[in-house]
This record gives structure tokens, sequence and C-alpha cells, in this order.
């Protein structure tokens, strides 16, 4: 199965974002992967409106945002008009995520469905058949440098039973080391978001980096 390599841009270098994208897309990036957070549903502050417009301006790759904001719905026509072509919501940031599904849909995107270590797939299952891709987040939401949450892996067995029958891609994010690539691609997992575990920071140039997981 090949996977599908996805950058954490939010662990990149903001000094040198645009140059960071070109290395990135040269060396075989597959996603280009934005966290947005308002501080409110996670406890921290990411990435704006601006930095996508840089990456997508700067890459023809897939640019994927991940909205870990209260209200999702509200914003999916800005981040679609910026040039977004994944976008993924949490359901319990929304009073109506399966309209906010719609809306993405509507706008010609794919949809996603992030998943906290701490949200159930029962509580999910009636959207999984308006879900392009389930991310499956594998450390509590907002920060880099934690720990991978090995119950999580419960939780992907069942996703991977259940994509047969709908047909989304799985996506891994959280503490996603090269060991944890290699186990969770023979599990059946898609893809991965990668951050400082696995491809920022290591010292190697990322076309290395990037052959060497997706071999």
């Amino acid at each position: 199965m090949v996977k599908i390599i996805c950058p954490s841009m939010m662990c990149a270098d903001y000094d040198f974002l645009k140059e960071e994208v070109s290395e990135l897309d040269c060396a075989g990036a597959d996603i280009f992967h934005i966290d947005i957070m308002d501080g409110s549903f996670v406890p921290n502050f990411g990435m704006g409106p601006q930095d996508v417009r840089c990456i997508r301006k700067n890459t023809d790759k897939p640019v994927d945002v991940h909205l870990m904001i209260e209200n999702p719905g509200n914003y999916i026509e800005l981040f679609a008009d910026l040039g977004a072509d994944i976008i993924y919501m949490h359901p319990e940031a929304d009073k109506h995520p399966a309209r906010t599904l719609g809306k993405i849909k509507a706008a010609g995107k794919s949809a996603g469905i992030a998943i906290n270590p701490g949200t159930s797939i029962e509580t999910i299952g009636e959207l999984l058949p308006l879900t392009d891709y389930v991310m499956v987040m594998t450390v509590n939401p907002g920060f880099a440098g934690q720990k991978y949450l090995g119950f999580v892996n419960n939780k992907i067995e069942k996703l991977i039973k259940l994509k047969q029958e709908y047909g989304f891609k799985i996506m891994a994010d959280g503490a996603i080391s090269p060991a944890k690539v290699k186990e969770l691609s023979d599990m059946g997992v898609d893809g991965f978001i990668l951050g400082t575990s696995a491809l920022f920071g290591k010292g190697e140039d990322y076309k290395t980096i990037i052959e060497r997981l997706k071999k």
C-alpha cells in the first residue's frame, strides 16, 4: 500500500515557509496539512488564513485544513475559497456536523472528520457516509511533541473494518514516528500527518526522509 505523507506545516520553519513548501513538494510530500486553532476548542492558536494562502500559492499538491475551532461550519466557505482541497472538522465542535460536511461537499472539496482520542466511533457512525477522510488523533489535539496514546489502536482497527463499507481513507495524526508509520500502515492506515517525531528537525533533507518512510 502506498503511504500518503502529509507534512504538518505547524512544525515547519516559519521564517522560510515558502522555501519549506517548495522543498517538501520536491521531496515527495503528498498533502500539506495545516492546523487551524482558535484557542477555545483546543488550548492553543495555530496557523491562519495567511498561511493557507502562502502554502496554496507555492504548491500544486493537495492542501488540507484541520479546523480545531468552535462552529467550523461558519468557516467552510473561507477556507474553500483560500484553496483547501480537504477540510477536516471535529463533530463535537459543531451543532450540525452533517450540514457542515454537506457544505464542504457543496464547495467541491473533500470532507474530513477528525476524531479526538476520547471520541468514540459510535458517536460519528452516522456521518461516515458523508466522509472522504477520517483522521484519528493519536494525541490530544493542540500541541506538538506529545506521546502516542496506544489505546487509540482499538479505534483504528474498528475504522479499518468500516472503511471497506464506506470508502473513506484513514489518516493518523499525533506523535507519528517512523516505527508508527510502519505499524499503522501494516494495520491498514492510509496516510500520516508528520511533525517532529518523523520529519522536521531531523538533520536530514526531506527527500531522504520521505523516500525512506514510503518504503
